[in-house]
């Protein structure tokens, strides 16, 4: 099981190599690799730059989550709950591979509001995160890992069934506002909103324990 996933990740990191060699020729020498707060390019890199920055990102990415089992200490093992740690693995890797395919497309036709290409990217990232933040089960490295959901498994098991709600709320939203002519900020907010409000609930749902003589 385990290997299927890095196998797919694998798949993922040879798309990106793959779409580049193919884009390559019909590159200019040098493509855009910033935008401002506008959607204005602000900065270029050449092009040969392409098969370095995102398949980097996707392999470390990849190397990261194949550490970091070994590193998490008893009590706190990613094992727990595997199969949603790897595919939370490859959900952050297809964001990078979308990125790197809007990155071609707009290095191609110039027609790309990255901006709005990449926040909706994120919404996506959300949605799909949302799915699965219920299963996440206590550790150091993923989920919303406050002082009080670290302190206490019944806070951290409360406080990510919610995460997962308000991230799926907050993707589907942020998304189908990313496609309507309303301000970033907007979309920025809704997305900001989810995380925030999952950390205030730690918080208050620990003290309420507290306050129970619970914890």
């Amino acid at each position: 099981m385990k290997r299927n996933y890095f196998l797919v990740g694998f798949a993922l990191l040879a798309a990106t190599l793959v779409a580049t060699a193919i884009a390559y020729p019909h590159l200019p020498d040098m493509v855009p690799a910033h935008w401002d707060a506008h959607g204005a390019v602000d900065h270029f890199s050449p092009k040969w730059r392409l098969f370095l920055d995102v398949p980097v990102g996707i392999a470390g990415i990849l190397g990261l989550f194949a550490l970091l089992p070994w590193l998490s200490p008893k009590r706190f093992e990613v094992d727990t709950f595997r199969s949603t740690y790897l595919y939370i693995m490859l959900v952050i890797a297809g964001l990078f591979v979308y990125m790197h395919g809007v990155l071609l497309y707009s290095a191609l036709t110039g027609r790309m509001n990255m901006n709005r290409a990449i926040l909706c990217g994120v919404c996506l990232l959300y949605a799909l995160l949302g799915n699965v933040l219920g299963k996440v089960r206590r550790n150091f490295y993923i989920g919303i890992r406050t002082p009080w959901t670290i302190a206490n498994e019944t806070v951290w098991n409360a406080t990510h069934r919610l995460a997962g709600r308000l991230f799926f709320v907050c993707g589907v939203t942020g998304m189908a506002l990313a496609f309507l002519p309303t301000p970033l900020w907007l979309v920025v907010s809704v997305l900001a909103a989810g995380p925030l409000a999952s950390v205030v609930y730690s918080l208050v749902f620990y003290k309420q324990l507290e306050r129970r003589g619970e914890v």
